[in-house]
């Protein structure tokens, strides 16, 4: 008989009693608004900013809707202008050159290499070149480069990074916490990243006048000392009346749901490890299937696998991805022709100028990606890596096939 996957790669785990006992409690008091608080209460927002500081050691913190806003707030409050060039990875999501776009700024993309990073050779060539100032590193797929080299590598040319760890919340670099090498870390909270509170994002800096102006962008009003993990009331006096307010707060409901789920991320992260790291052993020595190396001092978080499936024609990946779908296992293609739910890449966002990129397009002509969700156990993605394994031989090894659709995968 042949075998079958009958998990759901879109469940997520349910939210902590903790989470839920408290977001009651916020609805029975009716006080969701952040900056609507009792006498003498400090609001669950406040609270959550100070802890998630906390657990990253960044000085500053500033709880918001969405990683995206966060994304695009993080922008302005690097002061960037109308037209101005932003570096950012050519493999990442839609958000990022998104909040780039939607300042008024012009994403400028570089290369990718194949172990998923950001290519240092391209990124100096392109920084030259364009005279960008601002690089907003994606560490997309929660795969890190060298940090320590990147940073180097921009401190030389004068860039300022800013980091989306969307993909990296608690990741690490040689032992430092992913979004701690940047000006300002920016982290998002969407359902399927490793706090769940089905939208929201943070920033975090040690640099206080970066953060006196995020605060004031993200509709603070002139409420920021009700913030436990903002800078001092003394850094808002120079922009407070010339920040504007482009509102885009977290709200007390969200926090509250956010809170307990901090003190789960260790945990997580090290089941996440073992989800992929039986993935990753079952697809080992799969002929015609890459792995992508991952780096000796990455401390990673295992919430989706890729692959590559080298040389292999559109046709016969089509081919394999319908055959896996058919036994349960939903692949996503970085290479398919049109954008599909979640799944797009440079090309596809022609709000940013046209740009050539032969090794990327090479790299995410093959590149196969899947959620490892943590309600999945270590004898599912055994499974799973069975199923990937079987078929990639059978596809792999068949004859060339006729052209064939690929599933559309959420």
């Amino acid at each position: 008989m042949t075998e079958r996957f009958t998990g759901n790669f879109t469940q997520q785990e349910p939210i902590p009693e903790e989470g839920i006992e408290a977001a009651v409690a916020v609805l029975r008091s009716g006080r969701l608004h952040r900056y609507n608080t009792a006498a003498g209460e400090v609001a669950e927002a406040a609270l959550l900013e100070q802890e998630f500081a906390a657990l990253t050691g960044a000085k500053y913190c500033l709880a918001v809707a969405s990683g995206g806003y966060a994304m695009g707030c993080a922008l302005r409050a690097l002061q960037v202008r109308q037209g101005e060039p932003v570096l950012t990875n050519a493999f990442t999501l839609a958000p990022v050159p998104g909040a780039i776009a939607a300042v008024g700024a012009e994403p400028v993309f570089v290369e990718t290499t194949e172990d998923l990073v950001i290519d240092f050779a391209d990124l100096e060539a392109k920084a030259l070149a364009t005279g960008a100032r601002l690089l907003m590193l994606s560490h997309m797929r929660g795969h890190l480069c060298d940090m320590d080299a990147l940073m180097r590598l921009c401190d030389r040319l004068g860039v300022t990074v800013i980091e989306d760890c969307a993909h990296t919340m608690g990741a690490a670099w040689k032992g430092v916490a992913s979004g701690r090498h940047g000006a300002v870390a920016c982290y998002s909270m969407q359902t399927y990243k490793h706090v769940n509170s089905g939208e929201g994002g943070f920033l975090i800096s040690d640099d206080a006048d970066l953060m006196a102006r995020a605060v004031l962008l993200s509709g603070s009003y002139m409420l920021y000392a009700k913030h436990a993990a903002a800078p001092p009331v003394e850094a808002f006096e120079a922009v407070r009346m010339v920040t504007p307010n482009v509102s885009g707060r977290m709200d007390n409901l969200r926090a509250a749901i956010l809170r307990p789920q901090l003190k789960l991320l260790g945990e997580r992260v090290a089941r996440w490890e073992a989800l992929y790291r039986t993935l990753e052993a079952g697809l080992q020595a799969t002929p015609g299937l890459a792995l992508v190396a991952r780096a000796e001092g990455e401390t990673f978080v295992g919430s989706s696998f890729q692959f590559r499936l080298p040389d292999w024609s559109p046709a016969r990946i089509a081919l394999f991805l319908q055959r896996c779908v058919a036994r349960g296992v939903e692949l996503k293609w970085f290479g398919a022709a049109e954008p599909v739910a979640f799944t797009s890449r440079y090309d596809h966002w022609r709000y940013a100028a046209a740009q050539i990129l032969p090794q990327t397009d090479r790299i995410l002509a093959s590149l196969i990606d899947l959620r490892l969700p943590l309600t999945f156990t270590p004898g599912d993605c055994e499974v799973i890596a069975r199923i990937i394994r079987a078929e990639a031989l059978t596809v792999g090894q068949g004859p060339e096939p006729d052209a064939v659709d690929a599933p559309a995968i959420q």
